[in-house]
């Protein structure tokens, strides 16, 4: 077993282990770390625990000491400095008529260089750019473009749900998301009401999509055969989430269809389906 904590950098980022050397940190704690981009200082999200040794990527790096009062000024005095490079990177931008959108500005924690986040629909020819910000700033700069989902991610928003940016809140890596999930998940396939403010389809299409996946095994599809405690039928709508079914009897076609869920329904005869949909499993009773 080896004893480690978990650290993060950013807000939205994954969380890393460090060997806690010794150290009792606790959740909420800064400290400071030796990382391949160099020293860092993180925050702690999982205080010391013992996890097996084949969960750990070894060497094991440690942390070199819990933050101090000088570290968190240094924290401090870097985001005010960012701020000023942002605004000094956006002019030169805008000087240089660059097709590139800046989206981040971050200084490292041991101020060995200055770094810049942005996005561009296509490369962007940025060496005249980095002259001017390293004889602006005199040190070490660099470039990263992101994607518009990375972009998402690291400014945040509200969806069209009302709540946060999942992937602002809880997803840490993006999954590939296709227009096929929407259409099984009953949703409008008119891009704009099935995007994201990435202006790519929503990442919740994806994570849902197992659960949806069940739901259409185990609900008659529209047009089904079923039976009912009232007589046999044609399902004419159904709900995946509810499991309701409106039911037109055999014995009333005139009538308006009757409701009922579908543990209470037995499939009779599937109704024909688009080649590669899921299928309600067997002919006996359908479950939850």
């Amino acid at each position: 077993m080896a004893e480690v904590i978990g650290v993060k950098f950013k807000e939205t980022g994954k969380s890393y282990y460090f060997d806690p050397a010794g150290i009792a940190v606790k959740k909420g704690d800064r400290v400071v770390v030796e990382t391949v981009r160099g020293v860092e200082c993180g925050i702690c999200v999982t205080e010391n625990r013992e996890v097996p040794d084949e969960t750990v990527v070894k060497p094991l790096k440690r942390i070199l000491r819990a933050a101090d009062e000088n570290d968190l000024r240094t924290i401090e005095n870097n985001k005010k400095k960012e701020a000023r490079a942002f605004s000094v990177c956006e002019e030169w931008i805008r000087k240089f008529k660059l097709d590139m959108h800046l989206v981040e500005a971050e200084y490292a924690f041991d101020g060995s260089k200055l770094i810049f986040t942005y996005t561009a629909p296509e490369r962007v020819d940025f060496r005249e750019l980095v002259r001017q910000l390293a004889g602006v700033f005199h040190m070490r700069i660099e470039l990263r473009q992101i994607g518009v989902r990375d972009e998402a991610k690291l400014l945040g928003g509200l969806g069209i749900c009302g709540r946060p940016f999942c992937c602002k809140e809880f997803l840490h890596d993006f999954q590939p998301v296709s227009i096929k999930m929407a259409k099984e998940q009953g949703m409008s396939l008119n891009t704009v009401k099935i995007s994201g403010a990435c202006g790519r389809l929503m990442c919740c299409l994806k994570y849902e999509q197992e659960s949806y996946e069940y739901l259409l095994r185990h609900t008659p599809r529209i047009g089904s055969q079923v039976e009912t405690p009232d007589g046999r039928g044609t399902v004419t709508d159904n709900n995946l989430l509810t499991g309701m079914l409106k039911v037109r009897l055999d014995r009333s076609p005139d009538a308006a269809p009757g409701s009922y869920h579908r543990r209470d329904v037995k499939l009779l005869r599937a109704a024909r389906q688009e080649k590669n949909a899921p299928e309600p499993e067997g002919g006996g009773e359908t479950g939850d």
